[in-house]
């Protein structure tokens, strides 16, 4: 395995729209959505752990789910746990953790992925990685992976990559806004964009480089505590020193300003579970079209729905389509997959009206 490849997951997100299986105090990342007896965040270390150093992974989250981090990953250790003490937003604590990279390994190549997307070809999904790495190794270079379009998806971000071009990378036009529908209709027929996914490779090198270039302020708060890193004193700097950052993702920070950014579309399924509905969407469906997880259902008259309960729980549906059904302890949830979006106003309404317990 090579001792170069270093992995950071990404894994400070609440999830709200999972609500109420995600709440605050324990967010989706850390629960088995779809069934299988290992929870998003387990799913995702496995997969990228089967080429990059266990040693080489750091989880970035918020200090909250510290015990949870080291709970449900054994095999990592507290100094690979990278603490936000603040919310910042992604580009502060990829520059955060690229430091400690660099510090630690200065021909260091990492990737940057969500804990909490769903992949099933994870060779595929490694070998498109590992082309990204030959290229970062060689190139002052950007990588991401983009998704092949299957529909005009206005929930995404799309990369727009330059005609034309032919196998493998591409070199990437600019980062699009999620669309309205009709501007995604057209970005599929041009045929030369992808969806964003959120995940990212390059040299340290590379990337602190880009700050230094487009964000010289961050750098400069971040680049004061390399004496600091990896030792005793890191948390005292970053408690002090974090909450100084300005709030702003990567995608602003970096990557709207570089110009060698380089796009592989990717040769695997991804879903980024993002709501009930995409969760239904890969999820095996029973006779009546229903995706089940942990329940005993039976149905009637019932189609379409996402149905999910304590381990076991008999649930009876009749006469509902296409809902979103969720029993959880002290929360049941009955909501139209349709107005999934919404999920996240009722749950300020809930907050509203019984307190902040249930959110």
């Amino acid at each position: 395995m090579n001792k170069n490849y270093y992995a950071v997951l990404m894994a400070g997100g609440v999830g709200s729209r999972f609500w109420p299986i995600s709440t605050t105090e324990n967010p989706k990342q850390f629960h088995d959505m779809l069934g299988t007896g290992d929870t998003l965040i387990q799913k995702t270390f496995k997969r990228l752990n089967k080429f990059v150093p266990t040693e080489n992974i750091l989880i970035l989250t918020n200090e909250r789910y510290n015990d949870l981090v080291l709970e449900q990953l054994p095999l990592v250790k507290q100094e690979q746990v990278v603490l936000e003490p603040a919310m910042r937003n992604t580009a502060p604590c990829i520059l955060y953790a690229a430091l400690k990279i660099q510090k630690m390994n200065p021909n260091g190549v990492m990737i940057v992925a969500p804990s909490d997307h769903w992949i099933e070809d994870e060779a595929a999904f490694a070998k498109d990685v590992i082309s990204c790495f030959d290229k970062c190794e060689k190139e002052e270079v950007l990588c991401t992976l983009g998704i092949k379009p299957t529909f005009p998806n206005t929930g995404f971000g799309y990369i727009e990559f330059e005609k034309p071009s032919g196998e493998g990378l591409k070199k990437v036009q600019q980062f699009r806004e999620k669309p309205t529908y009709e501007t995604a209709k057209e970005f599929l027929a041009q045929g030369n964009f992808l969806w964003n996914a959120g995940i990212f490779m390059w040299s340290v090198k590379t990337i602190v480089n880009a700050f230094k270039n487009y964000q010289p302020a961050q750098y400069e708060l971040f680049e004061t505590g390399m004496s600091c890193y990896n030792n005793s004193d890191e948390a005292d700097f970053i408690k002090e020193n974090y909450p100084k950052a300005e709030n702003i993702s990567i995608d602003y920070a970096i990557l709207e300003n570089s110009k060698a950014i380089f796009v592989l579309p990717a040769t695997f399924d991804w879903n980024d579970l993002g709501t009930w509905g995409s969760l239904y969407d890969k999820l095996d469906k029973d006779g009546d079209n229903n995706a089940v997880v942990n329940s005993k259902v039976i149905s009637q008259d019932a189609s379409g729905n996402m149905i999910r309960s304590p381990k076991d729980k008999i649930v009876v549906v009749d006469g509902l389509e296409d809902y979103i059904i969720v029993d959880k302890e002290e929360v049941l949830l009955i909501y139209p997959k349709s107005k999934e979006q919404d999920i996240k106003q009722v749950l300020a309404k809930v907050k509203d009206k019984f307190g902040d317990q249930y959110a």
